[in-house]
């Protein structure tokens, strides 16, 4: 009996076809993630990053007149500056977000 690989794998995966190559995604992406895996272990490594004014606005969920509007009224602060870029913080980010959720509930 030969040892299976992943260069056998690949290789039969390719030969299937369209729809069974998305089934095959679909089954391998539900049951290769631990199911106990922890919000810090799955994001943590996002905690420590730092968004440009483009991607922080995607993020909340806003224009990017809103959010130049947010930042004007000093509502949202830069964390640092990369050249002539503003940069984010995840953090602020996230406790800005929730502020916005808060506000929309009441």
């Amino acid at each position: 009996m030969s040892q299976l690989t992943a260069e056998a794998v690949f290789r039969d995966l390719r030969n299937l076809s369209r729809n069974e190559r998305t089934k095959f995604f679909e089954l391998s992406s539900a049951g290769l993630h631990e199911e106990d895996s922890t919000h810090q272990q799955v994001f943590g490594h996002l905690e420590q990053m730092q968004f440009t004014a483009a991607q922080a606005a995607d993020y909340l969920d806003i224009s990017m007149s809103t959010f130049r509007c947010y930042v004007n009224a000093e509502r949202l602060r830069a964390s640092s500056k990369i050249g002539r870029s503003d940069m984010f913080s995840t953090n602020d980010l996230k406790a800005f977000k929730r502020s916005l959720r808060d506000v929309k509930r009441a």
